[in-house]
């Protein structure tokens, strides 16, 4: 075989169909629409209208709470990934490892707000990481070696009211 013969599948790219093109082609005139209503007209979305009548989605009562627009977006990473970059040379072991670190060798996708150490596979190095979030099960891997793990300190409240107090002692504490 040569790069010349090269040549997709039977059937594995397959045209597009050319509606409104005559009644010979089998989808002319109406272009397979059938005639009138919502679902002939073009830009119109028939999904969950009731003909006016209020939709079932709007009729049942709003319940519970999404996280997900306070959730923190860590890229995970397994011990094994690492000790693999370490043999191939990707990672230096003399210097600790952070999020850069581990985004150069290719091994942190995405990870807005730090790096987790998951504790999948098995790391045979003595390495110092300085990330954000770690499991039990990796913390004793690497602590086992004699190596560690440096987590960041909790970040204090900042802002408009950060000075002022909170709950239910709130009043007291603005009186003391």
């Amino acid at each position: 075989m040569k790069l010349n013969e090269l040549r997709d599948n039977e059937g594995a790219r397959h045209r597009r169909m050319r509606v409104g093109r005559g009644i010979g082609s089998g989808k002319g005139k109406t272009s397979g629409r059938g005639q009138k209503g919502a679902k002939a007209r073009s830009g119109v979305s028939v999904n969950g209208f009731e003909g006016g009548q209020m939709p079932l989605h709007m009729r049942i009562p709003k319940r519970g709470f999404s996280n997900k627009q306070f959730a923190k977006d860590y890229a995970e990473v397994n011990l094994g990934l690492i000790q693999k970059a370490i043999d191939a040379g990707k990672i230096d072991v003399a210097n600790p490892i952070d999020h850069a670190v581990l985004k150069a060798a290719g091994l942190a996708r995405g990870g807005k707000d730090g790096v987790r150490l998951l504790g999948k596979g098995e790391l045979t190095s003595k390495v110092t990481f300085n990330v954000t979030g770690v499991t039990a099960g990796a913390r004793s891997a690497i602590e086992a070696l004699g190596g560690s793990v440096a987590l960041p300190e909790p970040e204090v409240a900042a802002g408009k009211y950060a000075d002022k107090p909170r709950g239910k002692n709130a009043a007291k504490a603005a009186k003391a």
